[in-house]
């Protein structure tokens, strides 16, 4: 069974701690596969980011079904190109904000997410709402933490993600806190510990989540929109990624 962990940005450091988190509750024979984008941000903190990250990430859903992998986490709490992603391939594609929601949802009435920057706010809340997730999204809080801050040890960004953790539990009347980054799963367990509550990391939920799938056998419909994409020419740079143009390398 082999589960391709995709990074939607290009910082290789970031995609590794994400495989470890992956690699931390992958069962026994499920190969996990990490990996970043060729081509794309650094780090993904907009609307624009997540767009131009789309190509890179897509590209590696191909080349996925070209090598026979089984699944796919984007490993990227907007979950971007995740219903493109759903059209090509032909198992699971799991989003990590939607997995760490809707396991939220399993473990507590209503949690709050604790993300890095204000302008991602609005990102979150929109998946909510397309989740349907408003009932237990008590709020999504940002930290003001960069991306790539979370990777300098000389930081103080642990603490104060765990200070916007506690200020949630207080005022947000949640159960549970989900991490709003991928780049924090590595935070998850000890954030946790420390707090007494479910801190939810949508790397490992979605691994979980991917491996439980495809144990039931279960793939994505290709019945509607998640219908394998139409044949037709692409234009200018993205002419190689034409449905039907090339195969994968």
């Amino acid at each position: 069974m082999r589960i391709k962990v995709i990074n939607p940005n290009t910082t290789w450091s970031m995609t590794e701690l994400i495989g470890a988190a992956a690699r931390s509750v992958a069962g026994p024979g499920v190969v996990i596969e990490a990996v970043s984008p060729e081509h794309g941000p650094v780090s993904i903190e907009g609307h624009y980011d997540e767009a131009m990250c789309c190509v890179g990430l897509l590209d590696e859903v191909r080349r996925g079904e070209a090598e026979g992998v089984d699944a796919y986490v984007i490993a990227c709490f907007g979950d971007p190109g995740l219903d493109a992603a759903r059209e090509l391939a032909r198992g699971p594609v799991i989003g990590v904000a939607e997995a760490a929601m809707r396991t939220a949802g399993y473990l507590a009435t209503g949690f709050s997410v604790v993300t890095t920057l204000k302008r991602t706010v609005v990102i979150a809340e929109h998946l909510v709402d397309k989740y349907g997730l408003r009932g237990h999204c008590r709020r999504v809080r940002a930290c003001e933490i960069a991306v790539l801050e979370l990777e300098n040890p000389e930081s103080d960004a642990y603490q104060t993600i765990l200070a916007e953790c506690r200020r949630a539990l207080a005022e947000d009347d949640c159960g549970a806190i989900v991490l709003g980054c991928a780049g924090m799963a590595d935070l998850c367990q000890r954030l946790s510990d420390e707090l007494g509550v479910p801190v939810i990391d949508g790397v490992a939920v979605a691994t979980a989540t991917a491996e439980a799938l495809l144990r039931a056998r279960l793939a994505t419909s290709k019945l509607g929109d998640y219908a394998s994409p139409l044949a037709k020419p692409y234009a200018g740079v993205v002419a190689p990624f034409a449905p039907g143009a090339t195969d994968a390398p």
